[in-house]
């Protein structure tokens, strides 16, 4: 009990502390009249990813000026959002719009945190995050609380410790910088409040999500089985829990894809704020990771497809993303020189360090290749994306330890595949694209669905074919999951969930309704437990609570209606039986 009172005090805390530069720049965005509830989700998410960047740079120079801009940054928001209610003008109503997704991601981040820690282990929380649901995993997980650590104490002098060699400059700043200010107000010397805090960031892709389906105006129903898809994918619990940072880029991403796949684009596309707006979701992406630039490029096709901007906007945009990057890129070039190892690595195959710059490194891996090397690499990146011998390897060792009856052994298997391969992580999902075919000439069911799939799933392909083609290829620079961008397969999630909604409503929901059982089952046993560990049983309940309460507020728009209808036919009976008598 004690473990699980101290779990829900770390979420309360840093949920607060992580949402109060967003929900005060929607208050202020609201009192100046925005009114739309998906514009307003992205600007959160701008919001707290600019607020912690200010922060880390604060940092940068002195630890003084960094705790100041910390305290600055949180009781400035608390008094923001105090002006805005106190002077009013925001109608109950949007805010309770806003509430849903706010509550939503809460919940999430609950789930995954209670999830995660139902065999216990709070006090070694990296050991429990790199073995949990798969592993065991590499440091990477470890490396924003490394140089957080660093900069914390240090400002902005060379880390005298590298974790595998990485440099500060290495690794985009986002998730470092997120932990900057909240440590000012709470921390501690083994890491759970960085565990739980990184859940939090990671489960950002709610609002992300939210805002996406929102602007396309997904039905309710719909956009509750999305939600709960995605909550309970491989990608979302694996990434969601190990906290390296990329669920956190991707939700910035999935940010700029509700600008751009949905009609929300068509007004975007013609504003200076919206150019802005845009500019800062890719920069943050790829402030959080270098591999984002996979996610990034499908979405810059597809909204040239949609609709061109004019030279103005693209101006203000290049510009708002340029003062973003340019202090990173300042700091990679003279702070901690050179900053180019993921670069090297994933588009000239070089994973050992060393002195090259990144056009030599590329020039040298394509020329060592030769060209039948590099179309093979290529091929290779598009069998790794559909499974190849590594699924069909996985496959045979789940058949053989289910005829011995041996479940751990079954289920490994599964993991890994889902972990590595994107097209079968998808899993029942895959028949999604199939219904879609199938209903290909008929009137879909949900015509908003339905565009919105088609969109996804274009993105998807496309961003798919882009990486393969990118990517340098070979043993160690392939095209798996975790070396490239989580935005691909939550377009892939989404899409497919929706094109079965879309195409046959009720059968997509069973198989949707299937597919999140059957996904945890397969999540749920702890393989590798920490020493001395057992399940707990309240953080079991609260688990299972927090997984309903996310979808009891998911479902909550498609009920109302119906709650309404039937309150008001109760009235209608009661006033008619009055009449009479």
């Amino acid at each position: 009990m004690a473990d699980a009172a101290h779990l829900v005090l770390l979420l309360v805390v840093h949920l607060v502390l992580t949402a109060l530069p967003g929900a005060a720049a929607v208050m202020l965005a609201a009192r100046r009249g925005l009114r739309s509830v998906p514009i307003l989700l992205v600007l959160a998410l701008a919001a707290t990813g600019i607020g912690a960047m200010l922060v880390f740079w604060a940092f940068y120079a002195t630890q003084e000026i960094g705790k100041t801009a910390s305290y600055l940054l949180v009781f400035g928001s608390v008094m923001a959002i105090a002006w805005s209610i106190w002077e009013g003008g925001i109608e109950a109503a949007l805010l309770r719009q806003l509430a849903t997704p706010v509550a939503l991601w809460a919940l999430g981040s609950a789930f995954l945190v209670f999830f995660g820690f139902v065999h216990g282990g709070l006090h070694e929380p990296f050991t429990v995050a790199s073995t949990r649901f798969n592993g065991p995993l590499p440091v990477d997980n470890y490396l924003p609380l490394h140089f957080s650590d660093w900069f914390f104490e240090h400002g902005h002098e060379h880390p005298h410790e590298l974790v595998g060699e990485w440099l500060a400059s290495d690794r985009p700043p986002l998730q470092t910088a997120f932990t900057m200010p909240q440590r000012v107000f709470l921390w501690d010397s083994y890491g759970l409040h960085y565990q739980v805090l990184a859940v939090i960031l990671q489960q950002l892709w709610i609002v992300g999500l939210w805002a996406l389906l929102l602007a396309a105006r997904v039905g309710a129903l719909t956009r509750a089985l999305v939600m709960l898809t995605v909550l309970v994918s491989s990608l979302a619990i694996v990434n969601g829990f190990y906290v390296w940072p990329k669920m956190l880029p991707a939700a910035m991403l999935l940010g700029a894809a509700a600008l751009v796949l949905t009609p929300l684009w068509a007004e975007v596309r013609r504003s200076g704020w919206g150019a802005a707006l845009f500019a800062a979701m890719l920069g943050l992406a790829m402030l959080g990771h270098g591999a984002s630039a996979f996610g990034v490029l499908p979405l810059l096709v597809v909204a040239a497809f949609r609709g061109l901007p004019g030279w103005r906007w693209i101006g203000v945009a290049l510009f708002a993303g340029v003062l973003l990057m340019a202090p990173w890129w300042a700091y990679q070039h003279w702070g901690d020189p050179p900053g180019n190892r993921l670069t090297k690595w994933y588009l000239g195959g070089a994973v050992e360090v060393d002195d090259r710059g990144v056009v030599e490194t590329i020039v040298d891996g394509y020329r060592e290749a030769g060209f039948g090397g590099a179309l093979h690499n290529k091929g290779q990146n598009f069998v790794a994306i559909f499974g190849g011998g590594m699924m069909a390897k996985n496959v045979e060792e789940s058949v053989d330890a289910a005829e011995r009856g041996d479940w751990e052994n079954v289920d490994r298997p599964i993991r890994s595949t889902f972990f590595f391969n994107l097209i079968p992580s998808l899993g029942l999902l895959l028949l999604g694209p199939i219904a879609m075919a199938l209903r290909f000439r008929r009137r879909p069911r949900e015509p908003e669905s339905w565009r919105l799939a088609c969109l996804c799933l274009a993105a998807f392909g496309i961003g798919v074919v882009l990486w393969a083609l990118i990517m340098y290829g070979g043993s160690t620079a392939q095209t798996v999951i975790h070396q490239g961008s989580y935005l691909l397969p939550l377009l892939g999630i989404v899409g497919c969930a929706l094109g079965l909604r879309a195409s046959f409503p009720r059968f997509g929901l069973w198989l949707l309704g299937i597919n999140a059982v059957l996904m945890l089952a397969i999540y749920a046993p702890a393989f590798e437990p920490p020493a001395g560990t057992v399940y707990l049983s309240s953080v079991t309940l609260l688990t299972i609570a927090s997984l309903a309460g996310f979808l009891a507020v998911a479902l909550l728009p498609a009920l109302a209606p119906s709650w309404a209808t039937t309150a008001a036919n109760t009235l209608r009976g009661r006033a008619r039986t009055r009449v009479r008598a």
